[in-house]
Parts: structure tokens; sequence; C-alpha cells
């Protein structure tokens, strides 16, 4: 019984030596367990992983499809803007042909006419219809004698003395009439100012 006493004996004695047993069985199973996690988050970050690529990717044909979209329009309006600069006076141009023709008009009549009165009356006519057109193009005229002298809009040619004191610092005479188109200076008024 001596035999069979020892093992129970060592059992009694090193009480721990089963449960090691028993967690080397759960280690391996832990350890499967372990490997299978790290499988499936393997498998789930490589599903990710590719997910992130495919939403790159149609990030990226969306960003070239974009950018095209882009040059397109940027090319279309380039153009656009070049065609405007090169034909920008042709509606300006065609709208003074008329009145061309009416001073050819006006000239053959007058080589046949000595009237003067007439020759004035077509002359006014045509002069007329050009301050029309001019003002339906958004010009004109400033009108510069008796206002404070501007140096915004007028250009000082001389100063005379001023014939009465209200005068002083005002423009006095007009030489060459200043004109704005859209409330910016076309041209600025040569003028004359009292002092």
């Amino acid at each position: 019984m001596s035999n069979n006493e020892t093992p129970d004996k060592d059992l009694q004695q090193n009480p721990e030596e089963e449960p090691q047993i028993m967690d080397v069985a759960n280690e391996e199973n832990t350890d499967d367990f372990v490997a299978d996690e790290e499988y499936v988050a393997a498998v789930n970050l490589q599903e990710e992983l590719e997910a992130a690529r495919a939403e790159i990717e149609k990030e990226k044909n969306e960003y070239l499809y974009l950018m095209a979209d882009f040059d397109n329009y940027r090319k279309r309006v380039t153009k656009e803007k070049a065609e405007l600069l090169k034909n920008a006076g042709e509606r300006v141009l065609l709208g003074l042909l008329p009145i061309v023709d009416d001073f050819e008009r006006g000239l053959a009549a007058t080589a046949a006419s000595g009237d003067a009165d007439a020759i004035r009356q077509g002359m006014e006519l045509i002069y007329n219809k050009l301050i029309k057109f001019l003002e339906s193009n958004g010009v004109k005229a400033m009108k510069s004698t008796g206002a404070d002298f501007n140096s915004d809009l007028h250009d000082a040619i001389a100063t005379i003395p001023a014939p009465s004191e209200d005068l002083k610092g005002k423009v006095v005479d007009t030489t060459q009439k200043g004109y704005m188109i859209n409330d910016k200076v076309l041209r600025h008024a040569k003028v004359a100012v009292g002092e």
C-alpha cells in the first residue's frame, strides 16, 4: 500500500500540480482561441483595408472627373473671354454705322444744296442721333463750367483770374468736354480754373 499511498500522498502534498495540468490544457485551448480571434481580427482588418482602398479609388476617380470638368470650364471661359475682347467693339461699331450713313447722305445733300440752314439742321440731326447712341451705351457728357474744380474729373490746363469772387476755385471755361461711362471717367474735361 505504500506504493498506492505515495501517489495520493504526492497529490496531497502538491495539490497545485493538478490545476497546473489543467491550466496547460486550457492554455492550448486559449492559444487556439487567441489564434482564432487574431485570424478573425486580421480578416476584419483585411476587409476594412479593401473597403478603404475601394473608397479611396472612388474618391480619386471623382477627383479626377472634377479636375477634368474644371479644366474644361477654365478653357471654355478663357476662350469666351478672348472672343469677347476680340469682338467687344463690334456692338458699338455696328451702332455707329447708321450715323456714318447719315453723314454720307448729308455730305451728298450739301454738294447739291447751297442752303447753310439746311446743312446746319442736317448736322444737328446727326449730332443728336450720335449723342443718343452714346447715352444708350452709358456715355454721358460732364457739365463742368461753373462747377467746383475736381481733379478726379478735370484736367486744369490754365488758371485765369476769376471774373467774380464766387468763381474762385471753380471751372470758368471748358476747352474740351469730359465724358463719363457708367459713373466712371472715360475722358477728363480740359478746363480753365478761376483764381
